[in-house]
């Protein structure tokens, strides 16, 4: 259960650092939006390592479902564009399979 506070708050921190330079390429807003992009994505990364998963391949792996669930989190509460219910389908397949990568191994 800590990997997924340590994946929630990465996955903040990247949507935010992404939506900056999305903010600068494509919204038309100034490059200074690129500053606070780049420290978000910074602090993605180095939360990104605080997971307990013992490779990371299989922690970036477990994160996408939780960045999955940022994005549509995302996509609502600050797009205001409501997900379908595919959206909320593919979801739950992604959280089902995060949770079966980090499940505890024998041995």
């Amino acid at each position: 259960m800590i990997s997924f506070a340590w994946y929630a708050a990465a996955a903040a921190l990247e949507i935010a650092g992404c939506f900056a330079f999305w903010a600068w390429m494509r919204g038309g807003h100034s490059p200074l939006w690129a500053l606070p992009g780049v420290a978000a994505l910074i602090g993605f990364a180095l939360l990104l390592t605080r997971s307990e998963a013992a490779f990371a391949g299989r922690a970036y792996a477990a994160y996408g479902g939780v960045y999955i669930a940022a994005s549509v989190a995302w996509l609502w509460l600050v797009e205001r564009q409501p997900p379908d219910r595919w959206d909320l389908v593919g979801l739950a397949v992604c959280l089902a399979g995060a949770a079966i990568i980090l499940a505890p191994r024998a041995g």
